[in-house]
């Protein structure tokens, strides 16, 4: 195993670990949401990163489903955090869902990621930051553990951005279909 595999596995080890503590001591809507990051995080890496194991369109076809589910929990959970009046986990969230669209999107995509790399490496770059930005609301609000985890969450899944792009990158080096206009 790669140091960056251990890396990858550590960082996920740390999540469940995080999770474990939003069960016992978080709300519904924390508990539920970061039990459906979890799955979706799992369900990218294993399409991004573990690809060779998919090569059914059945196997491809269960993530995708599996991965919609976890998508509606984190819709659920957002609307939790709206309804309770949490702005700054609905903001949160609202991003987070806003890569996931974009991960979905570069996962489903890559050929026409690909083709308009700038405007996707530009949109990521925004979400990115503005998740980043929350980590240091969270740090000025003496909410260490939110801080914390934000940051964590925000290494998981640049850890799966870099699958994506891996993958576009290898879909724009293949040559052109004969025929087929650059």
């Amino acid at each position: 195993m790669t140091r960056y595999s251990w890396f990858k596995a550590a960082i996920f080890a740390l999540l469940v670990l995080n999770t474990g503590t939003y069960l016992i001591s978080g709300t519904l809507s924390e508990g539920i949401d970061s039990i459906a990051w979890l799955t979706l995080l799992a369900l990218f890496e294993v399409e991004t990163g573990l690809d060779r194991a998919l090569r059914t369109s059945g196997a491809i076809g269960t993530v995708h489903a599996v991965r919609l589910v976890a998508l509606a929990a984190v819709v659920m959970a957002a609307a939790g955090f709206l309804y309770n009046e949490e702005w700054l986990d609905s903001a949160n969230s609202m991003l987070w869902i806003a890569v996931v669209v974009l991960l979905e999107w570069g996962v489903r995509r890559p050929a026409t990621v690909a083709a308009h790399r700038v405007c996707y490496t530009g949109a990521a770059a925004v979400l990115y930051a503005g998740l980043g930005a929350l980590v240091f609301v969270w740090l000025w609000q003496g909410e260490w553990f939110a801080a914390y985890d934000a940051a964590l969450w925000l290494v998981a899944f640049l850890t799966i951005e870099m699958n994506v792009l891996e993958v576009v990158r290898r879909v724009a080096a293949r040559p052109a279909p004969a025929g087929s206009e650059a």
